[in-house]
């Protein structure tokens, strides 16, 4: 790869990506991390360069938009970045603002700055997904209104409840009734709405997670929780089993719902409904893989080089 100030390609790492799984900090990069270092590098070769979000510096100088390295080196802006961001940490004055200061500098993003916010907050891609006639679960959530004052207007029962700002399968639980959901009501954190969502009972403890990289499917694999849990993320111990083209149907969902979202990578979650038919119930922004998941990172890297042209 090349220095980043002679790049055209930019693999963009921020901080809080997951250890173990994308590599964090400075240290040693995790398997995620690596095989799109190693991607990157055979399908761009030196126009691509890894670039850490730490190490950028923004600005406005003379009405015009600059960007620099944090010894005060300018730096062009590249042609096409792909950010690896971590969810958890995600932040509007942060890494968003980074996104979209390279968008406006003229930097194609693999994921635009507002695909990621829709991505990361679980009601804006409900919205999304359902204006494009998407099936997804019924669910209610609440702005001001405290949340005892949305179980008085009606919710679904059993429900799902899951904070609009979760990740890796954490703050999810299901209520089993109105009476249960109220107990805990004031035990929950609530500096974030929370969804109160249809339980799928058919898909209890298993969904489909689709990755998705231009609107073509990469990967698909059914993921099972290890013991009755609800959630089947492999973050809470679920395991999972590779099955891409087994579930024609519900690839060809997965695809339209990131295209709904405006993402060109994407791991889309799928419930199974007893009918046979499947429900979109999450939309990744920040998709990792396991490595019996292989062609992932190529294709990243190819969407990349796609853009770039010959």
């Amino acid at each position: 790869m090349s220095a980043v100030d002679e790049a055209r390609a930019w693999l963009l790492l921020c901080p809080g990506l997951s250890p173990g799984v994308d590599g964090a900090g400075g240290g040693n990069p995790g398997p995620v991390t690596s095989s799109l270092i190693a991607s990157f590098t055979a399908e761009l070769g030196d126009r691509a360069a890894v670039v850490r979000s730490s190490r950028l510096v923004l600005g406005v100088e003379g009405g015009r938009l600059t960007l620099a390295d944090t010894s005060g080196r300018r730096v062009p802006a590249p042609a096409v970045a792909y950010a690896r961001l971590s969810t958890p940490q995600l932040s509007t004055d942060r890494e968003v603002t980074l996104l979209r200061h390279l968008a406006a500098m003229g930097t194609q993003l693999i994921n635009p700055a507002e695909a990621v916010l829709a991505a990361v907050n679980k009601f804006w891609h409900l919205q999304q997904l359902a204006a494009a006639g998407i099936p997804v679960p019924d669910t209610r959530t609440h702005t001001d209104a405290p949340l005892e004052h949305v179980l008085d207007s009606g919710v679904p029962q059993p429900c799902v409840v899951k904070a609009v700002r979760g990740h890796r399968g954490r703050r999810v639980f299901l209520s089993t009734d109105d009476t249960s959901l109220r107990a805990v009501v004031g035990s929950l954190d609530d500096r974030h709405p929370y969804l109160l969502q249809r339980y799928v009972a058919h898909s209890h403890g298993r969904d489909l997670r689709v990755i998705v990289v231009d609107r073509r499917v990469v990967a698909a694999a059914v993921r099972t929780a290890s013991d009755d849990r609800l959630v089947s993320n492999l973050a809470q111990g679920g395991t999972h089993t590779v099955c891409t083209g087994r579930y024609p149907a519900a690839e060809a969902l997965a695809v339209e719902a990131a295209d709904a979202i405006g993402l060109g990578v994407a791991g889309v979650d799928l419930l199974f409904e007893a009918d046979g038919s499947f429900t979109v119930c999450e939309v990744n922004c920040n998709p990792t893989w396991r490595p019996d998941m292989p062609g992932i990172a190529e294709a990243i890297a190819l969407a990349c080089r796609t853009r770039l042209g010959a």
